[in-house]
């Protein structure tokens, strides 16, 4: 369960290099020129002929780092499903959604704390199991986009059967689509695909949950190189206790070319019927209680050599990217679980009648309405929208499925609040329904990477990327006769800000007319945010990796700034189509950059301000007393 998802970090030392490895350090301005990154991808490591020139990139918010604006990644706002994908789409709807209201019962799989058998068999005949595995391979080949829109439909109706399908494919037998050779995917994936087998993500152990790179489980290849023996236990394992196949990380001794050897992580595809394979009972869990978690354990499992998945030693790579690859799905999940409780909260207002009217006339109902509404609407334009780009054939979605992931977890939790505070006493009875959805949605903050850490991720990451941005800009100094233009162009936009000149990025073209106020906020934000990365890396160096209170902030300006942008881009879209809601949408668009551009600037201001620097320091402070106290630290004002 939470393991299945936590996105890895080592916040002292560790900084997210790239979406499949993490390497010691954080590069910050030019201090940090000198560090190597062992695990880096070629394109993100290669030195250019001309040394004023980083390497682009396409990925929106990595760009929003560096001073760079990528337009394609979210103008216009995309439509990836040809008319036969689009057709396809909609005969898997239908019988979907009709499933999760005639057949599956979610008061009752969260009271037996399973899913029952005949919704399970249910699940198989709709080919619920394997939506993205190849149709040669028994799957139905669905794109990311057609999977979110049906994972958008069962998280409108049962989280708990949400994760056990997502916990089986998103991320259990994810690693055999993303890195297995042809036989272990013909082998493995049709009976994963058909539900015969159900598939778990073993990552997590009792030692390590965000410092997954900590993980104990061992893999020790045998005397004949036929096998690694296999020993260790891993917690929270969603799908653990039904799981047949598991995907395993454990540590194996590598050989360098200079002969030295250490421990590094590698996957393997596990079988239960391997031997040695045994799981704890069922945990007992606040919510998402029909998602069986179990612990797993495994004692000299002896794994053939062909069931490596990718190279030795680099488990770490694979595990990073099934998280990323995976993560997408749950923007789409959430924003269905909003659309039920707005549904609910929308029929309980309109209908109870308080001091002779009904409560939707109230301001106080209407502001709670109209704030779940607009939750919902940016979550759903983030999460197709990074669908669309995977789709498209992006690789560095990174971060923004990490900004969808942290928004759609926190919307859908204010959501289910505004709506049980809507409902009244009603909302808070258990057969109104509306107390299992919050008690299911709390996990989501925790696993697919707990949001504190996804925060630090974004930060980290994004700074790192600045920072070889800048260091470029500082080879370009040493020969200028050689990058004049690039010398030129920075000088310009700094001449700008000295002068009181707005150096933003004009998004005008991009965005509909009527939207041009709002287009005009997100450019300042960029601007500002831009401005201000550059003078968190001059002022801390690589000492910024230790400034977690900055690192937080910096992150919720970014998450907001392409939450702008993506509800902006398909906003316009609607405006532009004259769809039948546009002028609801404009609103509600109008609504959100108009806040979230508050936001950013306070956000920003935090990271240079004085005050702010001292109630961090506040804060730190308050919390090392409560923990050398053990509790609250004050005596009781009764003192007795």
């Amino acid at each position: 369960m939470m393991q299945s998802a936590r996105l890895v970090c080592r916040l002292q030392n560790t900084v997210a290099h790239n979406s499949t490895a993490f390497r010691p350090g954080v590069i910050a301005c030019n201090q940090l020129s000198r560090h190597k990154a062992s695990a880096a991808q070629p394109q993100e490591t290669a030195q250019t002929s001309a040394p004023a020139k980083t390497e682009e990139t396409k990925s929106f918010v990595m760009g929003l780092f560096k001073g760079q604006i990528n337009p394609s990644e979210v103008f216009p706002y995309p439509d990836v499903l040809s008319p036969e994908q689009r057709e396809n789409l909609e005969m898997l709807i239908d019988p979907t959604m009709k499933f999760f209201e005639e057949v599956n019962d979610a008061e009752k799989n969260d009271a037996l704390e399973k899913v029952e058998d005949h919704t399970m068999q249910g699940l198989r005949e709709l080919g619920a199991f394997g939506l993205q595995v190849p149709a040669d391979l028994g799957g139905i080949g669905l794109t990311n986009t057609q999977y979110a829109r049906l994972v958008e439909v069962v998280g409108e109706h049962d989280l708990g059967v949400g994760i056990t399908l997502g916990a089986h494919q998103s991320i259990g037998f994810k690693g055999i689509l993303l890195y297995g050779n042809e036989a272990q995917k013909e082998k493995y994936l049709p009976s994963l695909a058909a539900g015969e087998k159900m598939a778990a993500f073993c990552l997590t152990e009792p030692a390590s949950g965000s410092d997954a790179s900590s993980i104990r489980s061992k893999a020790v290849l045998s005397e004949d190189g036929k096998h690694f023996i296999l020993n260790g236990s891993k917690i929270w394992i969603s799908n653990g206790g039904l799981a047949e196949i598991f995907t395993v990380f454990a540590q194996t001794a590598v050989t360098d070319a200079e002969g030295n050897t250490k421990d590094k992580i590698s996957a393997f595809i596990v079988e239960r019927g391997f031997g040695g394979v045994t799981s704890g009972p069922p945990e007992k869990k606040m919510g998402i209680k029909a998602s069986n978690t179990a612990e797993v354990y495994f004692e000299d499992v002896k794994v053939p050599v062909e069931n490596l998945l990718g190279e030795v030693g680099q488990g770490f790579k694979v595990a990073m990217m099934i998280l990323n690859n995976g993560r997408f799905g749950m923007g789409a999940a959430l924003g269905g679980t909003m659309k039920g409780l707005i549904k609910k909260a929308v029929e309980h207002a309109a209908g109870r009648k308080q001091f002779g009217s009904t409560i939707d006339s109230y301001g106080a109902i209407q502001e709670k309405l109209a704030r779940m509404a607009v939750k919902q609407y940016v979550n759903e334009s983030m999460a197709y929208l990074l669908c669309a780009n995977m789709d498209s054939g992006s690789k560095e979605f990174q971060l923004e499925a990490a900004i969808s992931k942290i928004f759609a977890s926190e919307a859908a939790w204010f959501v289910a609040d505004e709506a049980i505070q809507v409902s009244g006493g009603m909302g808070f009875m258990k057969d109104y329904g509306l107390e299992r959805v919050m008690r299911d949605l709390r996990i989501f903050r925790i696993f697919e990477g707990t949001n504190d850490i996804l925060r630090l991720f974004i930060s980290l990451t994004g700074l790192q990327s600045a920072g070889k941005h800048l260091q470029g800009l500082q080879k370009a100094m040493r020969n200028p006769a050689a990058n004049l233009g690039v010398i030129m162009d920075e000088a310009n936009k700094r001449a700008k800000r000295m002068v009181g000149i707005s150096s933003a990025p004009s998004l005008g073209e991009y965005v509909h007319a009527d939207l041009q106020e709002s287009a005009g906020r997100a450019a300042k934000s960029m601007e500002e945010f831009g401005i201000s990365v550059e003078g968190l890396l001059v002022k801390h160096g690589k000492k910024i990796i230790d400034k977690q209170f900055l690192q937080w902030r910096l992150a919720d300006a970014a998450i907001d700034i392409y939450a702008m942008v993506a509800t902006l881009s398909r906003a316009s879209r609607s405006l532009s189509e004259g769809v039948p809601s546009a002028e609801h949408e404009k609103h509600l668009c109008q609504l959100f950059c108009s806040e979230a551009s508050d936001r950013v600037s306070a956000n920003l201001k935090a990271l240079r301000s004085a005050e702010s620097k001292e109630n961090f320091g506040r804060m730190a402070s308050i919390s090392q007393q409560l923990v050398q106290s053990g509790s609250v630290v004050p005596d009781h004002p009764l003192k007795c």
